[in-house]
């Protein structure tokens, strides 16, 4: 008996190794904070620097330093922000005003929160802060709120940039993360060899994907200076570069069903603990130089052996995102039904809030801004399925008010309740794995915070307002929109076509180049030490493209499969809802694959020009015949246009 998709999703975790470096920041953070407060006597600050702490540790993911800046640094400024609007707002606005202002709110939020993760994370915490620093009553002006809520969010930040990890201990201090990503891309080429002709190799190649993409948001971070500032930076970056000409010819390989010799794996995973070790190579064994594919392999490996021994390199291969793009974003279909659920939700949420807290249905114990908050994490479409989240948010809820429970009739206070505050933020990095039990956890850390400034147990109060959240959210998430319904995929299928189609045309176009002459290939010096058995056939040099044009391409080539990674990610979420919203993102899956087969040959197409300048007439057939698939799938819709450019095909 198979589970409907939106159960099977609740019910699925993540798995992996306990991250201790993480664990011990969160237990330095919202705990130690709290604790400064009281000893201060500035509890109410304390409690907003503990929750922005504890907003930051849910957003203090794996990945490298500079990674961390923009995804803790982002969402913190968005969160003060919304601190200083929602403070002053409640304090100077009736509750109409009020509503209708933090619905606008929603709505500017959502339609940010469609430009990506970093930006999500962004809106989430303008919301949260804007509902709390509108509801929780503190004695500061919202000035200052906002300044202990940044420097909560910023003291973790300063953990995570001090702290050791255990990646850093065996190297270089600076780059934890970016040395194993890097590595993991030559590991992923690799996997992707040894698979090539059998079943998995999609699998792999998927997996070489997202390698590459987490090596390049590692690299590709906030700086102080605009070029790599050290000479073991430059390496890095020189290594990284290296791989994308051995990714490039291990899709071809993989597309073409060539056999591949067993040696071949052994060169990248020989480069894979180069990287790590941050060593040389040593010896390379170099492919059979049988056909197009195996001689790009065989001369991506050396170019990676150059690369390892000089270390020069600045390029990672990302175009900055125009305004044009992050306007469509915003306010494409997929922003503004994003924007338009969160506002409706939020608004919604807060309308039945504010009708409750004036009726005096909460007694003396004014929690509203639980309402809107609750909301917040519910809704958001990039944060899971929407019946996913209900379930666990509930079930994380109830657990977690429960729990605190049987802890407030023992603890000592507020000394035990710190203690708790500590220990719940030490849990968080390893409860991220499922939303129930990061509800389960969050919900004890904030009903000790609440206790700590001043207030009565107040886990019944949690209980209900959550189902209470849940309950709105259901109801007006699955609401009849204006315009076409499944926006957010539709507009990532739109992007995913629009960058295979720039990387098609690109391809496409070096048919122009004249025809290779055929002359040999010396060894580039400096490599000796590190290439043996590397043949001097003859191979093309006049006539191939240059190293600008390899640059765009590989730039291309990486945008492209990033935006289809990012596609499937968003089928996914919303095959995983009910029914009823499910529904509108039907059939998307396959266009996706049949994007994947088109930039898979078009890659293999790239191997093949630069062998020989001319284009196989199967290569020409599979285009062809791939891009009328993709027209039949998509007739009528509209979700995605790509053509065959107007170029020279010799077969």
């Amino acid at each position: 008996m198979h589970l409907p998709p939106w159960l099977a999703h609740a019910l699925r975790a993540q798995r992996g190794p306990i991250p201790w470096s993480a664990v011990v920041r969160g237990a330095l953070s919202a705990g130690p904070l709290l604790l400064a407060g009281v000893l201060a006597d500035r509890t109410s600050l304390g409690v907003v620097a503990a929750i922005a702490a504890m907003l930051a540790g849910i957003n203090d993911r794996p990945g490298s330093r500079r990674v961390s800046v923009k995804r803790i640094g982002a969402p913190a400024l968005a969160g003060a922000v919304g601190m200083v609007v929602g403070t002053y707002a409640g304090e100077y606005v009736g509750a109409v005003t009020l509503t209708v202002l933090l619905t606008l709110v929603g709505l500017v939020a959502g339609g940010i929160s469609a430009v990506g993760p970093v930006a999500s994370g962004a809106g989430t915490q303008l919301l949260v802060a804007s509902a709390i620093g509108a509801g929780m009553p503190l004695p500061e002006e919202g000035w200052l709120r906002a300044v202990a809520y940044l420097g909560g969010a910023c003291w973790l930040l300063a953990l995570r940039l001090a702290l050791p990890t255990p990646g850093a201990l065996a190297g270089d201090f600076r780059f934890d993360g970016e040395r194993e990503a890097v590595a993991a891309v030559y590991e992923a080429v690799a996997d992707l060899l040894d698979a090539v002709g059998t079943e998995h190799a999609t699998a792999r190649r998927v997996a070489l994907t997202a390698a590459l993409d987490h090596a390049q948001d590692a690299l590709t971070g906030p700086r102080l200076r605009r070029y790599a500032s050290s000479a073991a930076e430059r390496r890095l970056h020189a290594q990284y570069a290296a791989a994308l000409p051995l990714a490039e010819a291990a899709t071809a390989l993989a597309w073409a069903e060539e056999t591949v010799p067993g040696r071949a794996s052994a060169g990248p995973r020989r480069l894979a603990a180069a990287v790590r070790e941050n060593t040389h190579t040593g010896p390379l064994p170099a492919p059979n130089r049988s056909g197009p594919a195996l001689r790009a392999l065989d001369d991506a490996l050396l170019r990676a052996a150059e690369a390892f021994d000089r270390g020069r390199g600045e390029d990672l291969h990302t175009r900055r995102r125009t305004v044009r793009d992050l306007r469509r974003s915003v306010f494409g279909a997929g922003g503004r039904e994003y924007g338009l659920r969160v506002a409706l939700c939020f608004g919604a949420s807060a309308a039945v809030a504010q009708a409750l807290h004036h009726s005096h249905w909460y007694g003396e114990h004014a929690h509203w801004y639980w309402l809107p908050a609750t909301a917040v994490f519910l809704v958001k479409p990039d944060l899971g399925p929407l019946a996913s989240r209900v379930l666990c948010r509930a079930a994380g809820t109830v657990l977690g008010a429960l729990v605190f429970a049987g802890f407030a009739l023992v603890l000592p206070r507020p000394e035990g309740l710190i203690a708790l505050v500590a220990v719940s933020g030490a849990l968080i990095p390893v409860a991220t794995r499922h939303f129930a039990a990061q509800t389960a956890v969050v919900t004890v850390l904030v009903l000790a915070l609440v206790m700590v400034g001043g207030e009565p147990q107040a886990s019944a109060s949690r209980i209900t307002e959550t189902l209470l959240a849940c309950a709105i959210v259901l109801i007006v998430g699955h609401l009849p929109m204006p315009g076409q319904r499944g926006g957010g995929v539709r507009s990532r299928l739109a992007a995913a076509g629009r960058a295979a189609q720039e990387y098609l045309a690109h391809v496409l176009r070096e048919t122009e180049r004249p025809l290779p002459r055929e002359t040999p290939r010396p060894v580039p010096r400096g490599t000796e030490s590190a290439v043996r058995d590397i043949r001097t056939e003859n191979t093309p040099t006049e006539g191939t493209p240059t190293e600008d044009t390899r640059a765009l391409r590989w730039t291309l080539r990486r945008e492209a499969y990033r935006a289809l990674a990012e596609a499937r990610t968003a089928i996914a979420l919303a095959a995983a809802e009910l029914p009823a919203l499910a529904r509108h993102s039907e059939g998307a899956d396959e266009i996706v694959a049949v994007l994947e087969r088109i930039v898979d040959t078009t890659t293999a197409c790239a191997v093949h020009l630069d062998d020989s300048g001319r284009l196989t007439p199967e290569q020409v057939h599979r285009l062809t015949e791939l891009l009328d698939e993709l027209g039949r799938l998509d007739e009528g819709r509209g979700r995605v246009e790509i053509r065959l450019p107007e170029v020279p095909l010799a077969g």
